[in-house]
């Protein structure tokens, strides 16, 4: 037991004296840099915008002088059906001859009621619309370019707000080539 208690002391002594010689070994700071120059990336963007455009547009229509009548349309029907039933001479052929008869003179009766009524052809504005589309476009920052200075050297990178006069750096210290 003695023995064991030996070995767990010793590798426990061993871990304890080499921990911190790694962290000075691998030691990581935050420093600032001074910020020399901070441009801005734009990205361009596009898009459709919907506008009406109207005008107006003469057009033609015809309009009637005073109330359409089917008077002419019914009373040819009638003289129409009656004739075609005195002409038929068994009584499927006065019904088929009424009907056509009725047909016939109903077409010549409106037909003749139009010929006496007047049209005359008038002209309205109109308004005519429609919808077009028209390109707009728009640019918006997405980040910086940013070239900033540490301990004499100049390095650069990109960042997605504008930092200021000064950006914090990782500094990294570690034994060189070859050293443990």
């Amino acid at each position: 037991m003695m023995k064991t208690f030996s070995v767990i002391s010793t590798f426990a002594l061993a871990a304890l004296i080499a921990l911190p010689a790694s962290a000075r070994h691998h030691d990581n700071h935050t420093r600032y840099a001074r910020v020399i120059d901070a441009r801005p990336i734009y990205q361009s963007a596009s898009y459709q915008v919907p506008e009406q455009v109207c005008h107006y547009e003469t057009v033609s229509y015809r309009d009637s002088d005073g109330p359409r009548s089917y008077t002419g349309t019914i009373v040819g029907g009638l003289v129409g059906a009656a004739v075609g039933h005195e002409l038929g001479n068994s009584k499927r052929n006065k019904d088929v001859g009424a009907v056509a008869g009725g047909l016939l003179g109903a077409t010549i009766g409106r037909d003749v009621s139009n010929r006496n009524s007047r049209t005359t052809t008038r002209y309205r504005d109109e308004q005519v619309c429609q919808t077009r589309y028209r390109s707009e476009y728009s640019q918006h920052i997405t980040g910086y370019n940013v070239t900033y200075r540490y301990e004499g050297r100049v390095y650069q990178t990109q960042t997605r707000h504008h930092p200021g006069d000064r950006i914090p750096v990782n500094v990294q210290v570690r034994p060189a080539y070859g050293y443990r």
